[in-house]
């Protein structure tokens, strides 16, 4: 009864974020913009020129020295380039997020949580622009996706609760353990090999394909190749997968966050 009113009370206070302290949300993720493009001449259109150019160079590689045989593979490699690294840029950046909001935290009452939010509100918006890029290529190549596409607001839901979930799990583990930050980004360099960003599954040995099922992010990004590329709308199954991964990932995140949340002033 105890952990259901707990739970009651955390998910009550996450909402009220948006209206209590949704300017002090929107600096944040301000601040983080001006961080991130200071001093640069093309500022924010480098969200959308990276993965165009990133697409570009890794296309020429695997077509014509690999010669994967996928079609439409330049809007295939973008798809999964702009999902993987929304996830990876935000889940990262959100590592230090309380112990570098230490002084703040010490000195005013702000809701902990407010700060890996900023982080994946960043992410999200880095990836609007990306998505942008993605849009010119599909349009270059005669992609288009029908009806399916109806399904994209279901999947940015999915996979921002998710990345919102890890977000929040992994900066308060940091808190505790410092090496958190150093451990998680060799997990992305091992998952950045283990997602087929730019390799078709079908390549993999039969009992590989059926490990990779299990991989969160191969589920999202088929997802969302599916319904933009291939013009295929999710079945049942597919929803009900990304929808388990999304509310493990949030339950998960914010029971660890709000149980821990107390004794993180004495820690930073």
């Amino acid at each position: 009864m105890q952990r259901k009113l707990m739970w009651k009370r955390s998910l009550l206070e996450l909402m009220q974020v948006f209206n209590k302290y949704r300017f002090l949300l929107a600096q944040l993720v301000g601040k983080e913009f001006k961080n991130k493009y200071r001093r640069s001449y093309l500022g924010i259109l480098w969200s959308l020129l990276n993965p165009l150019l990133m697409m570009m160079i890794v296309s020429s590689v695997f077509s014509f020295i690999f010669r994967f045989d996928i079609e439409n593979f330049q809007v295939y490699l973008i798809l999964g380039q702009i999902s993987f690294n929304f996830f990876s840029e935000a889940t990262q950046i959100s590592v230090t997020t309380i112990v570098g909001a230490g002084q703040l935290i010490k000195k005013v009452y702000v809701p902990k949580y407010i700060f890996p939010l900023s982080k994946v509100l960043f992410s999200f918006l880095n990836f609007g622009f990306s998505f942008l890029a993605a849009i010119a290529v599909m349009i270059c190549y005669g992609v288009t996706p029908g009806l399916s596409i109806l399904y994209l607001p279901l999947w940015l839901a999915y996979y921002f609760v998710f990345t919102l979930g890890i977000s929040l799990l992994l900066s308060a583990c940091m808190v505790f353990l410092r090496d958190t930050q150093h451990l998680y980004s060799l997990v992305m360099v091992a998952f950045g090999y283990l997602t087929p960003v730019f390799y078709p599954v079908t390549s993999l040995a039969p009992w590989m394909q059926e490990i990779m099922k299990f991989n969160p992010l191969y589920q999202y990004m088929t997802y969302l190749r599916n319904i933009l590329l291939y013009g295929y709308s999710p079945d049942l199954w597919d929803n009900v997968v990304c929808l388990a991964y999304a509310l493990v990932s949030a339950a998960v995140g914010m029971h660890y966050f709000f149980r821990k949340q107390d004794q993180f002033i004495l820690y930073i």
